[in-house]
């Protein structure tokens, strides 16, 4: 059983990541349903149930996204391909898992897929460093970004499953249970793809220590 799909989840996510609030459904308390109630509902077809799903998920999906891509442009285009493959399957959702932990396991079937479609590996632009209280002088700034532009090459430099689960874990703080079913593996594989991951980083940010 398939939506009738059209243009439906490109309108939801236009409409979900635009600046003016989502109106319609405030009446029945649909922005604040759960992510449960609101996939039953987009499942049937309700297109704001599914544009509420989107304005929720889309920030950390595309964070996930742009740091396994490299790429703001990659990521946005990971994420909307997700969200209407969402969109196409969720008349089959079972629910077995949380929405979230499916949607995640989606984008990063849709990162991997762009990745296999890349001559070379793509170093991350930049990774989110913590800001820091007041100015820092000329100096600091300079060791700071150069520590950033160092953790960005060794992630990019990273097998790809491997830097899906260090992201997953250190970046959105996922329990482990949760990025084995978003990626499709189990609790041992994610702890072993972690612990290569560290101790590339570590080595690789030797200088720093």
């Amino acid at each position: 059983m398939t939506h009738s799909v059209g243009t439906s989840p490109r309108r939801a996510t236009a409409r979900a990541t635009s600046a003016g609030p989502v109106v319609p459904g405030l009446a029945d308390g649909l922005p604040s349903a759960s992510d449960s109630l609101l996939a039953t509902r987009a499942g049937e077809g309700d297109e704001e149930a599914f544009a509420i799903l989107v304005r929720r998920h889309s920030r950390p999906l595309l964070t996930l996204a742009f740091h396994t891509l490299g790429n703001l442009q990659d990521a946005e285009d990971a994420v909307q391909d997700a969200f209407i493959s969402a969109w196409r399957r969720l008349p089959d959702f079972r629910h077995g898992s949380a929405f979230r932990t499916w949607m995640y396991r989606i984008t990063v079937n849709r990162c991997l897929n762009s990745l296999r479609h890349r001559p070379a590996p793509v170093p991350l632009n930049r990774v989110a460093e913590p800001a820091a209280p007041g100015m820092r002088r000329p100096a600091r700034a300079a060791e700071q970004e150069a520590l950033t532009d160092a953790l960005a090459g060794a992630l990019g430099a990273l097998e790809p499953r491997q830097r899906i689960c260090w992201i997953l874990r250190e970046l959105q703080g996922l329990p482990y249970a949760e990025i084995a079913h978003a990626t499709g593996t189990t609790e041992q594989t994610v702890r072993g793809r972690l612990y290569r991951a560290r101790r590339t980083l570590k080595e690789a940010l030797g200088p720093w220590r």
